[in-house]
């Protein structure tokens, strides 16, 4: 019979070949109709004029270090991430302006009160200055400026759990005021070394509403 079948030009599929067919079958799969969401952040790229101030800014602030760098680009990490920050070598750019629409800033959470304020006192050592310190409520941040001026936020989350900190969105107090009420940070390097417990340490203070975003790099 097969040699009936070839010589009428039928071709036989040969068992290995049909086990192949039903293999692949079995792995046909469809693509979910679901949004996906991202696992992780991974990283942003700046271009600049000023490369080798921007690398050693970040390098002081975020105790970042270099991965790769080329005439074109430079790659720096904090972490296990391959890279965190890049920045693209490029001649003749401008500062962004009051007037410039884009990214206000990008923020950094710290793990704890004592990592923030101990960033804040080493970095001020090295003549880098905060922009602007916020008790947001649901955070207590301090904003840079990098030498481009673009806005760098360091952060320390009020609360202990992130269901906590998304609820204070709800709160009528976040609603009276959204911004958060601006702070000292010596007044807690003081606090914090005299022994205050974090929970103190955390609280938002008393003052009027800060004032709302008027130039690059700020909240």
């Amino acid at each position: 019979m097969d040699a009936n079948r070839q010589r009428e030009g039928l071709h036989l599929v040969p068992e290995v070949a049909m086990d192949t067919v039903i293999e692949t079958a079995s792995r046909r799969r469809t693509l979910s109709g679901k949004p996906a969401t991202p696992i992780l952040f991974a990283h942003f790229v700046l271009r600049s004029s000023n490369v080798q101030p921007m690398i050693d800014w970040y390098s002081a602030v975020l105790n970042m270090h270099i991965v790769q760098r080329t005439e074109y680009i430079c790659f720096l990490t904090y972490d296990d991430e391959h890279h965190r920050l890049g920045i693209v070598n490029l001649a003749g750019l401008k500062a962004p302006d009051a007037k410039t629409s884009g990214l206000a800033h990008v923020a950094y959470t710290f793990a704890d009160i004592g990592a923030l304020l101990s960033t804040y006192r080493r970095v001020k050592a090295l003549g880098i200055e905060p922009s602007r310190c916020i008790h947001h409520g649901p955070t207590v941040s301090i904003y840079y400026r990098d030498p481009d001026g673009n806005g760098v936020e360091l952060q320390v989350d009020r609360y202990a759990t992130k269901e906590a900190t998304a609820a204070y969105f709800q709160t009528e107090a976040f609603r009276k005021n959204p911004i958060g009420v601006a702070f000292d940070p010596e007044v807690l390097v003081k606090a914090y070394e005299a022994g205050a417990p974090e929970s103190e340490l955390l609280d938002m203070p008393d003052g009027p509403p800060a004032a709302p975003q008027s130039a690059p790099g700020r909240s």
